[in-house]
């Protein structure tokens, strides 16, 4: 009997037992604790949308010198890299035998114009003797022919004088336009021949200049997209600011020209062309420049910080939003451009959303937080 009693007792006792262990644990359930983050909540405001591209710099206007006539050079008259007005003369070909041409003509000329005399005056004499019936029409038609025959004489006269006199001017090989002329590559002494394949030098206008910028047609296709939903208000002038290859900030602004209407099949990019000031010639043909183009203006812009936005195992842009209840919902999000350490969100957020900036890492989907508001200077 005394057994029984002691099994009994051992038994109660561990029911009490486990009864307490159990209600220790469930009595946290009941009560979850909130998770302390640190939230902002969004605001919309314009903003203006740039993007920063690749480019080169390209010269505004650029002529290669070729001579016009054959001959010798017998100087040269410029200084290379230096700068040249247009229809300043560069090189001075030989010039005597064009000059002996011109002559010649000058005395064609004047034959040609002895014979219009002669003729001009036996057609006028044989005018008046065909009225009395003195010659027949025949002798009348042929005096006139030669009248007319020695005023075509003149005109072919004049022509080849104005022929000798262009080949005479092109002697001296003129700059076609105004800017920096490059290195000869002839010398005097150099036979040249009309329109040769190799340029004798190469002038570049550098002021203005222009810069070819490359975007892919991918980002192209989504700004033209956004302009036409209304999500950007497009300027009437783009700007442009330039970064140089050390660096540094190019201190003049410059405007958009125009874009290519084709994509390169190889790079799938479209060429932009903007044009810069470029008095102190600090940029160069060829150089490498990142460009900073003003696309528009976003009048609504939700903009969050980056260290809020994370992307799930799908490369997903994800933002944690906190509801009403205080709980923690995971939302999908479309990013656009980097501003400033924060993201463009175009989908995916609104205006007065409260997203969880800090203390990420201590909440899941449906958990319970204890939202604290940062201002923005802090959340940057």
């Amino acid at each position: 009997m005394n057994n029984k009693l002691r099994i009994a007792s051992a038994i109660a006792a561990a029911l009490w037992i486990s009864g307490c262990d159990i209600s220790s644990h469930a009595a946290p359930q009941e009560g979850v604790q909130a998770v302390p983050v640190n939230i902002i909540e969004l605001k919309s405001q314009p903003q203006v949308i740039t993007m920063e591209l690749p480019g080169r710099s390209r010269a505004y206007m650029e002529a290669e010198v070729r001579p016009q006539v054959n001959g010798i050079v017998l100087e040269r008259s410029f200084i290379e890299g230096g700068y040249v007005e247009q229809g300043q003369s560069l090189y001075q070909i030989d010039d005597a035998t064009y000059k002996a041409a011109l002559i010649s003509t000058k005395a064609e000329l004047k034959r040609a114009e002895a014979a219009l005399a002669s003729t001009g005056a036996t057609a006028k004499r044989f005018k008046e003797l065909l009225k009395t019936k003195a010659i027949s029409q025949q002798d009348f038609d042929q005096a006139q022919a030669a009248y007319l025959e020695a005023q075509a004489s003149v005109a072919v006269a004049k022509a080849a004088i104005n022929n000798a006199e262009i080949n005479l001017a092109y002697t001296k090989v003129a700059a076609p336009i105004s800017g920096q002329i490059g290195k000869s590559s002839v010398t005097a002494g150099a036979l040249l021949t009309a329109n040769q394949g190799q340029a004798l030098a190469k002038i570049s206008l550098l002021n203005p200049i222009n810069i070819d910028i490359a975007q892919s047609s991918t980002q192209m296709l989504r700004l033209k997209q956004r302009i036409a939903s209304g999500q950007l208000h497009q300027p009437e002038t783009a700007e442009v600011h330039l970064i140089l290859e050390d660096g540094s900030v190019y201190q003049h602004k410059g405007s958009m020209k125009f874009a290519e209407v084709t994509v390169n099949e190889s790079t799938g990019a479209v060429t932009l062309r903007a044009e810069f000031p470029n008095p102190d010639s600090m940029l160069l043909p060829g150089m490498f420049v990142r460009a900073i183009v003003t696309v528009g203006t976003d009048p609504e812009a939700i903009l969050v910080p980056q260290k809020a936005i994370t992307r799930n195992p799908r490369g997903q842009a994800i933002a944690m939003v906190v509801d009403v209840e205080n709980k923690i919902e995971a939302r999908i999000v479309t990013t656009a451009e980097a501003i400033n350490h924060q993201w463009l969100v175009t989908s995916g957020l609104k205006e007065g959303d409260k997203i969880v900036v800090e203390g990420l890492q201590k909440i899941r989907p449906g958990a319970v937080v204890a939202p604290s508001v940062m201002s923005d200077a802090q959340a940057s």
